[in-house]
């Protein structure tokens, strides 16, 4: 079973390690993103790997939350996490440029994920697999604009 992926990238007036520090203030992602309404660090965690944070996500058809560990934290490299552990990965990479930042931001869809949906969703699986790829695949450009913002205001 293949993994299904998709990254993009902006420059960013920002050097990486402030973006790191605002992208893993987990109380920003719910004004950047137009599916993740919101997400907090479980109690006594932080950046670093091993940590959980939940994240509430909303749609026009659903609401669900879900708990992700963070399995890469290098303040200024890189910050990813594991949608339930293993499901989803999503990430952040910050290479640095003159006046600034390329930052790109990348998903998986990885093969417990898959499995997971059609384990869950049965005929109705691909479906559900393509929405979710779907949205997030474009949630993830309106993101990187919104956290340029974010950035660049400051």
């Amino acid at each position: 079973m293949a993994t299904i992926t998709h990254s993009e990238s902006i420059y960013v007036k920002a050097s990486p390690e402030a973006l790191y520090d605002l992208i893993t203030d987990l109380s920003n992602m719910g004004k950047w993103s137009p599916i993740c309404k919101a997400s907090w660090w479980k109690e006594g965690e932080g950046p670093r790997a091993g940590a959980w944070f939940v994240g509430r996500n909303e749609t026009d058809y659903d609401s669900w939350e879900t708990e992700c560990l963070v399995d890469i934290a290098e303040p200024g490299k890189e910050f990813s996490f594991l949608v339930e552990g293993d499901l989803i990965r999503w990430g952040y990479r910050f290479t640095p440029t003159e006046g600034g930042t390329e930052l790109t931001e990348y998903w998986e869809f990885l093969e417990p994920g898959l499995q997971y949906f059609k384990d869950t969703y049965g005929d109705e699986a691909q479906w559900h697999i393509d929405r979710r790829t779907k949205e997030a695949i474009d949630g993830i450009g309106d993101t990187l604009k919104a956290i340029k913002a974010s950035a660049e205001e400051n």
